[in-house]
């Protein structure tokens, strides 16, 4: 019964996606994740940089 309430559920999507509102839903999902995807990548760099400092100290 529960996966039948569910199913009921998914109206919401339904109606998002008739008035094109999960477009927006989509891109800003999307925005978001390549921003945490870059601000990892730069982070990454600088602590294999800062890491390769520690290492000629030695």
């Amino acid at each position: 019964m529960k996966l039948l309430s569910f199913l009921q559920s998914v109206e919401m999507a339904d109606t998002m996606r008739s008035e094109g509102k999960i477009y927006v839903v989509v891109a800003g999902l999307v925005i978001i994740v390549t921003g945490f995807l870059a601000y990892l990548f730069l982070l990454d760099r600088k602590v294999t940089k800062l890491e390769k400092e520690v290492n000629n100290l030695k």
